[in-house]
This record gives C-alpha cells, structure tokens and sequence, in this order.
C-alpha cells in the first residue's frame, strides 16, 4: 500500500511539473529588450510586474503587491568555456543608489507574524523547540522554486531564474550583476550593468 501511494504521489508531481512547464518558458536572454553582451556572456534582465506576468511565474502570488520587485535573470553562456556562477546582482536607480537582492528565503518570510518570544515577563519558552517566524503572504514553492540557482553553465547553455528586490520598478535602473567565472581558470569575468527593461 504505501509503495502505490509513493507512486502516485510521484506521479501527481510530474503532472504539476509538466502542467506548469506550459505556463513558465523564459526565451533567450537576447530576446529581452533589457540585455547585455560582454567576452561572450549575455545577461538579460525583465521586471515582472503586471498580473499576466505574476501569474504565469508565481501562481496566485504577486510579489509587487507586497513591495517585492521580481527580475527574471537570463543568462547565456558562449564563451566555449564553462562557466562557474555564484550571482551577486543589485538594483541600480537613477540616482545610483545600490539595493542588495532579497535572499528567497526571506521573500516567503516577508510580512509574516513572528510568535512572541515565550512566556510574558520571563523570556522561558514553554515549548522544547525554538518558535521560528511565520511564512509569510509571499509563502509559495515558486518564489523559491523560480529563484536563480544555476552554479554551473556549461559552453552554450543558459540558465535563467528571479532575483528580489524590496523596490519599485524605476524606468532607466540597471541590474548590476558580479560574479561568474571561467570555471576552468577561475578568472572572474568583467562585472554587468543591464538596463531592466519592461517586456
């Protein structure tokens, strides 16, 4: 009995798999009106703020409402060489001011409740395991599910995923993007600054 529920349950993950590989298909980085092309790498970088949008990469949840800017980042490697990735970008407004991205696991925590600390006046905490904050509105698989992650992109392949910011989109802010590298001789490449461009 519990392998046929094993089976099942991997067979209903599929299905949600496939059905959501219809709804979500970045195109080619280059595709993007906001890109970027340097030694061989191009960066592109698209806000997702209208509904259609949201909904396509994020189900029911809209990142926007809550103050939450979500940059799909699509990276294209051709370099002939495989590169090694640890992504480090920031939002760059118009007046130069630098906003670090949001680890995605802070986004599904964004607007939750923390539990109070323990027992009023003491400080003790009646139960034997740490109370943690609550997941907040944002708490869905595709905030994290979507996030960028890729740590390798071998020659002529791409990766793509969101990064988040506690902004507003701003005409003419650029994404500034460090942090990949030739995964053979570990040479960083030349950082990116790529105009974030509204499809």
């Amino acid at each position: 009995m519990r392998r046929v529920l094993i089976v099942l349950l991997s067979i209903a993950a599929l299905r949600a798999v496939d059905k959501d590989n219809g709804k979500f298909r970045p195109g080619p980085a280059s595709s993007y009106k906001g890109h970027q092309t340097l030694e061989g790498i191009t960066i592109a970088a698209a806000p997702y703020m209208t509904s259609e949008q949201t909904l396509a990469a994020f189900g029911k949840v809209n990142p926007n409402s809550r103050g939450i800017l979500p940059i799909l980042v699509v990276v294209q490697n051709d370099t002939g060489k495989a590169m090694r990735v640890n992504l480090q970008t920031e939002f760059v407004d118009l007046s130069n001011r630098h906003i670090e991205a949001m680890p995605a696991g802070d986004v599904v925590l964004f607007g939750g409740v923390r539990k109070p600390p323990g027992i009023p006046g003491t400080g003790a905490n009646p139960l034997p395991f740490p109370r943690g904050p609550k997941k907040g509105p944002l708490n869905t698989w595709e905030i994290e599910g979507r996030a960028f992650s890729a740590k390798l992109i071998p020659a002529g392949e791409s990766a793509n995923g969101f990064v988040y910011f506690e902004t507003s989109f701003k005409e003419g802010s650029k994404l500034y993007v460090t942090g990949l590298k030739d995964a053979t001789t570990g040479k960083d490449y030349f950082y990116f600054e790529v105009p974030i461009e509204k499809q």
